[in-house]
């Protein structure tokens, strides 16, 4: 039987953006829009270009190579032309391939913010979806509270979803913004929609999750007829968030009712990436991952009352409803390491490392990423550091540089003017081939001064790394107090336009730091010689 495609559409770029405390640089946006495009997501929406200064540097160039790279907008004003409109304008001129407009589809909304008739309303949805399809990309709409609208008038909410259709919209996609709406009353009302004239293979369901339902709504849409979810990563959104991407992509791939009917841009491969995915996201997010998430959660597969353990240690299924091994995560009980094994394998393949499941090699660098990981390494969040750590276990990493000693000096004082500063000096005594070099230098901080003398000379090897730039730095408290071990993660980039992440752990931040700035450096080194991944086999 052929099954139906379904459509995965990411709005954590702008949608999970509402998310409070939570705020994304352009290099942010950069770094996971190429996380959901590697993924196998369909779209990845981008922002409001035009609507603050990073959305509009995000749009000077499109940021996904296989996904459609959607830029989201409203629809023009009513009263002005669709060429006269500024924010329309906006939107046509940014670099994308599809624009997404957000509509009203409840009257009340239509006469209460936007002061416009029923018909001006429409008026504005066509116009705009025809300027869209004009301009050569591909249109989709947003009708904005649309199971509140229909409920309250299902001939108006019909007419703004026809209307978008009819004006060209690819997808015309119905939006629960207040969250409120129950999975029964999902199914029902996106099967009056595709009754009324809107097929279900341009319907698409914006879920929010304010009642905790946003991925059962998004299964009773798709039960209905729908065959495009948008949602999130791990399901951050305003308010309660929204329809979490990761644990629909793990259901319709894994669940028998869904999977044998339907199909996502997701293969069994990639599906295996998906714990690390959710994990890896938490960390660019700067906090920790939820144990207890669908799927994905450290305590996902992990069980410990007895009669359960028993039971589990005879045959998995009798307390997994699907094998962890089936997203990357891994089993808290387990008969054998084989489990473990097997992650480790397919994690070291993804990064072009091979290793056989009986080298001891293997064994000693999963004793060591688990006891490392004990003490509160991150290595779904640093990638790079994994490599190098994987690299030095199981073959060989030059030896290009040797760091002696360091020290960081921060004075606080008043300067001639009465003014107070706080100033950072580091000093890093480096050895390459025997020859011993110290470098000073002063920064904003101490963790940028050590970086900026660790970097200022390393003999031979300073034009490799000319072009290496720190994009972004993240610390996280891992306990409390002020003998605090400190995470630090640092995400490094090169003129090539590479990006890598790497990690160090301390009970002082200045160490920790230093750790993942010499694996940065080191990691650079190495993939200046196409040296990643390469293990010997002996």
């Amino acid at each position: 039987m052929t099954r139906e495609r379904i459509y995965l559409f990411d709005t954590t770029l702008r949608d999970g953006q509402q998310t409070p405390g939570i705020d994304f640089s352009v290099e942010d946006k950069i770094a996971i829009a190429a996380m959901l495009d590697e993924f196998g997501m369909d779209y990845v929406e981008g922002g409001y270009p035009g609507a603050n200064p990073t959305d509009t540097e995000f749009f000077k160039r499109t940021r996904t190579q296989k996904a459609s790279f959607v830029a989201f907008g409203m629809t023009k004003r009513a009263g002005v032309s669709a060429s006269n409109d500024p924010g329309l304008r906006a939107l046509l001129d940014a670099k994308s391939d599809a624009i997404c407009l957000v509509a009203k589809s409840w009257d009340y909304h239509v006469e209460v913010a936007l002061g416009c008739s029923n018909e001006e309303n429409l008026d504005n949805i066509r116009a705009s979806v025809e300027a869209v399809v004009a301009s050569g990309r591909e249109a989709m709409v947003d009708c904005e509270h649309f199971f509140d609208g229909y409920k309250a008038n299902p001939a108006y909410a019909l007419a703004c979803a026809r209307t978008a259709l009819e004006a060209g919209a690819r997808w015309v996609v119905l939006c629960d913004t207040n969250g409120g709406t129950q999975p029964s009353e999902v199914r029902e009302i996106v099967g009056a929609v595709i009754a009324g004239g809107v097929p279900g293979a341009n319907l698409g369901i914006h879920a929010h999750n304010d009642t905790g339902q946003a991925v059962a709504n998004s299964l009773a849409a798709v039960e209905a007829g729908a065959r495009q979810i948008q949602g999130t990563l791990n399901g951050i959104g305003e308010r309660c968030g929204n329809a979490n991407l990761v644990t629909l992509i793990a259901t319709l791939a894994l669940k028998k009712t869904y999977s044998s009917r339907f199909e996502t841009g997701v293969d069994s491969e990639k599906l295996q990436e998906l714990t690390t995915l959710a994990h890896a996201f938490d960390e660019l997010l700067n906090r920790s991952p939820d144990p207890q998430a669908p799927y994905v959660g450290a305590s996902a597969f992990a069980t410990k009352a007895g009669i359960h353990a028993s039971a589990l240690l005879k045959d998995p299924r009798t307390y997994e409803h699907v094998a962890p091994e089936s997203v990357g995560n891994l089993r808290k009980v387990m008969v054998s390491d084989q489990g473990g094994k097997a992650n480790f394998i397919n994690a070291l393949k993804r990064r072009g490392i091979s290793v056989a499941k009986d080298d001891p090699r293997l064994d000693k660098l999963i004793a060591i990423v688990k006891e490392r990981e004990a003490t509160g390494y991150a290595y779904e969040g640093a990638d790079a550091s994994f490599a190098l750590l994987a690299s030095r276990i199981l073959g060989t990493v030059p030896d290009f540089f040797h760091v002696e000693s360091f020290r960081v000096m921060v004075e606080r004082r008043f300067d001639a003017n009465g003014n107070l500063k706080t100033v950072s000096e580091a000093v890093v005594k480096v050895i390459v081939d025997g020859e011993v070099m110290m470098s000073v230098a002063e920064g904003h901080g101490p963790v940028n001064a050590l970086d900026l003398a660790l970097r200022k000379d390393l003999g031979k090897y300073q034009s490799e790394i000319a072009d290496l730039e720190l994009a972004d730095y993240k610390v996280r408290i891992l306990n409390g107090g002020t003998e605090a071990i400190t995470r630090v993660l640092i995400e490094s980039t090169d003129r090539t336009g590479a990006r890598w992440w790497t990690v160090g752990v301390s009970d002082n931040i200045i160490d920790a730091s230093f750790q993942a700035l010499m694996d940065s450096i080191v990691y650079k080194l190495l993939k200046n010689r196409d040296q990643i991944g390469l293990i010997a086999a002996e």
